[in-house]
């Protein structure tokens, strides 16, 4: 694990979170994207090196608004930057925790991301990240 990448943020209306957070941020939301797959809309906002994603559904079945009628709006998961996200995926399985996909699939911000599974890591979400080369959209070099 490099560093944290991010800290997720489960929220109904993306744009009045947008003003809350760049009020708290000092900062003004640098890019949204919509992410089909996990039937989400994003948005970024990044003070120094931190970064926070807010999350709102694009689909009354996705996580983020089963998260949310659940447990209402708030921390949703943290991710942290890997340098090789298929040998992280291989070393933590190998320590017995569970992954919600079996590779890595293309998330919001030019991403490849795994999830692990809360009941692995005391109730908390966990988003493994990999940086995406933006010419090739593959894997960024690994050194």
């Amino acid at each position: 694990m490099l560093k944290i990448e991010h800290i997720g943020i489960a929220v109904k209306d993306i744009a009045a979170a947008g003003e809350i957070y760049s009020a708290i941020l000092n900062t003004g939301v640098y890019k949204t994207e919509t992410v089909e797959s996990e039937h989400v809309i994003t948005a970024f906002l990044q003070t120094g090196p931190n970064k926070i994603e807010l999350l709102q559904a694009s689909s009354n079945d996705s996580a983020i608004a089963k998260f949310i009628d659940k447990k209402g709006e708030g921390i949703h998961h943290i991710a942290f930057d890997v340098a090789d996200i298929e040998a992280e995926m291989t070393r933590l399985k190998s320590k017995g925790f569970v992954l919600l996909n079996e590779t890595p699939k293309r998330g919001a911000d030019n991403k490849l991301v795994c999830f692990v599974h809360p009941k692995s890591a005391n109730g908390v979400l966990v988003e493994l990240c990999q940086e995406m080369q933006k010419e090739t959209q593959e894997p960024r070099d690994k050194n």
